[in-house]
């Protein structure tokens, strides 16, 4: 299949996913969790677990702020609150216990400075993984400098993996406007898979186009100064798409399968966790075949 010829489609369709994420993000925000904000979580069992907006109405007339009431197992809920004292805490247990006996299971407090270093980890952490991907992708590809640079490859690996991270922010900010999904530290840790399982996929690809491009050491130069004229790239480029979609295709469908298992049956604690993955598995799976080669040959072109 000729896919260079859809490659203007790609860059569009790439260029309003991201601007979907860019407006999300800058309307709706992040609902951070007491993870990064400070608070304090309780999670109790019921003998009878009620619903939600029960359980709310009840807790309504001790006016400790917004309380998100998170159910978990068959009959245990999770209560995550603006921090608490311990006086505050056995009101809710006794409210609580008014609707149906309970039993505790924990109760603990983050305070805000804990959750503003939580954010400022966070973002060096992120910082920091993409900076050393950019340089093992550089050395990785150093062997080969034409028609693309080595630390290019890396540069558009790195814009890539940004983009996979800004869609799956993106679509999390859209849900929690809708349905209050909060952004807590296991959201965290599935963007930090994300980079590490969509990274995979682009070296796959980026490692085939290497592959065939060593395999022709004959063709002619660019400008006599070795590598290939702008068609033989794209040809090459094209080739090494076609070699490697259906691996791509297959590694994502098996992952996803097991990500939606978890997401349907995983219970609510990982809920969002799962659906972050999904996303991102997606949208990584895409950028690698269809976001990082059209802006290699875009960039080619304009060398």
């Amino acid at each position: 299949m000729n896919f260079v010829k859809y490659f203007k489609f790609f860059n569009i369709l790439s260029f309003l996913l991201f601007l979907f994420a860019i407006f999300s993000l800058f309307f709706f925000g992040l609902k951070f969790s007491i993870d990064f904000t400070g608070g304090s979580i309780l999670e109790v069992d019921f003998e009878e677990r009620p619903e939600n907006p029960i359980i709310q109405e009840k807790l309504k007339d001790l006016n400790l702020g917004e309380i998100i009431v998170q159910p978990i197992g068959e009959k245990g809920i999770i209560l995550r609150m603006p921090e608490i004292d311990e006086e505050a805490h056995q009101k809710i247990v006794s409210q609580l216990n008014e609707i149906s006996k309970i039993e505790e299971k924990r109760f603990e407090s983050i305070g805000p400075t804990v959750g503003k270093e939580l954010r400022e980890k966070t973002i060096t952490l992120i910082t920091v993984s993409l900076a050393f991907l950019l340089i093992f992708i550089a050395i990785a590809f150093s062997k080969i400098s034409r028609p693309i640079s080595s630390w290019q490859y890396g540069l558009v690996s790195i814009i890539t993996l940004s983009f996979d991270v800004a869609i799956a922010i993106g679509i999390f900010s859209l849900l929690g406007k809708l349905y209050n999904a909060q952004f807590n530290i296991p959201i965290v840790t599935a963007l930090l898979t994300i980079l590490g399982y969509t990274i995979n996929d682009k070296v796959i690809v980026f490692d085939r186009i290497r592959e065939n491009i060593l395999k022709r050491p004959g063709a002619p130069t660019k400008g006599g100064s070795g590598g290939y004229p702008e068609k033989t790239f794209e040809e090459t480029v094209n080739l090494s798409l076609n070699q490697t979609l259906t691996r791509s295709l297959s590694t994502g469908t098996c992952t996803l399968l097991a990500l939606l298992s978890i997401f349907f049956f995983g219970g609510e604690t990982l809920k969002y966790f799962s659906l972050t993955l999904i996303v991102g598995i997606i949208v990584g799976t895409y950028s690698s075949l269809f976001l990082a080669t059209p802006i290699l040959v875009r960039w080619l072109k304009k060398g």
